[in-house]
């Protein structure tokens, strides 16, 4: 039924665009980063570059594929002209049915060569991590998990938690391990979570409840969860997963210009804006993102990429691997 209402105000915008009273500052951006961080940096924008920015939002029921859902619908008479996604691997999608122009922008230029494509079909900034969210009441310091591994380590049996695979950031990670472990190590260790019993969450946040409230002596969660449990003054400490080895697994959010969008020249002015370094210090602030820049000022708390050592990743590979584990990501859950 929500895509259904997404496709009908589709179609009103298309067959009326004269009656939004629409003008040449016009420019149409889909977004999957919550509003309310996502709203401040569109005003912004407004503000800075004189666009008018139309922004239509996912919902929390569609979470990162009501809106991607709705351009694949749209291909044909493309409605947006710029999709801020909240996670690196859902512009694939949009890649692989050729629905992304290319566009180099020059304010991509100080942005690591990992995190954007060469062509410009993508750029990353403003990232999320994939982190240990540490009780420190039930975990003393010297005991500290340091990787992902110590989640199948037999000393802290059926005392962690992840969330439930098939679902958010947790699919983008174990999809990431596919690539590099490979099948067989990676259904090994999720083999071995569910012997030592580690409980599967409904999300995130409920990791980060469970967490704080000591039912678990840490579990596996992004960064924005793990922040706010420090903020609200929690006994709980945030550790980066695997330093020593692969490294942290880091989720830029990503902008790619629509191919055959209403207003495509406003459209590159919009990701120029988005990847501004103003942009990632707000979301620094405002969401405790992580710039990929290294000059970028952070709040206390929050790392900048370049602090940590982060996972190499190839998120094309990564978003073809989460489509071909999930069948047997369901069986390991049990559906």
């Amino acid at each position: 039924m929500a895509l259904a209402a997404l496709l009908l105000f589709s179609a009103a915008l298309y067959g009326c665009r004269g009656c939004l009273g629409q003008s040449d500052a016009d420019v149409v951006v889909y977004t999957s980063v919550d509003q309310v961080f996502s709203e401040p940096i569109f005003r912004y924008c407004q503000q800075s570059t004189g666009l008018r920015v139309r922004a239509v939002f996912d919902t929390e029921e569609t979470k990162s594929t009501g809106i991607l859902n709705r351009l694949i619908a749209e291909a044909n008479r493309p409605q947006a002209d710029v999709f801020w996604s909240g996670d690196p691997v859902r512009p694939f999608v949009l890649m692989d049915r050729g629905l992304v122009e290319p566009y180099v922008s020059t304010l991509a230029a100080d942005l690591p060569a990992s995190f954007r494509a060469k062509d410009g079909a993508w750029s990353g900034f403003a990232a999320r991590a994939r982190v240990l969210l540490v009780n420190s009441k039930r975990v003393a310091v010297d005991a500290m998990p340091r990787s992902i591994l110590d989640l199948v380590d037999s000393r802290w049996r059926g005392q962690t938690a992840i969330a439930n695979p098939l679902f958010g950031t947790t699919t983008m990670h174990i999809a990431a391990l596919f690539v590099e472990w490979g099948d067989e190590k990676t259904r090994r260790f999720l083999a071995s979570l569910r012997e030592n019993k580690v409980r599967v969450a409904s999300s995130n946040g409920e990791v980060k409840r469970l967490v704080i409230a000591g039912e678990v002596a840490f579990g596996l969660t992004d960064t924005d969860d793990a922040h706010q449990a420090v903020q609200s003054g929690a006994a709980v400490s945030v550790v980066y997963p695997d330093q020593g080895g692969i490294g942290t697994l880091v989720m830029p959010t990503t902008t790619v210009l629509i191919k055959g969008g209403p207003y495509p020249s406003n459209g590159r002015r919009l990701i120029d804006c988005l990847l501004r370094s103003e942009v990632e210090r707000q979301l620094a602030e405002a969401a405790a993102h992580m710039p990929l820049r290294r000059g970028v000022k952070t709040p206390v708390g929050v790392r900048r990429v370049g602090d940590i050592r982060a996972m190499k990743v190839n998120y094309g590979q990564v978003a073809k691997t989460m489509k071909r584990i999930e069948p047997w990501l369901r069986e390991w859950v049990g559906l």
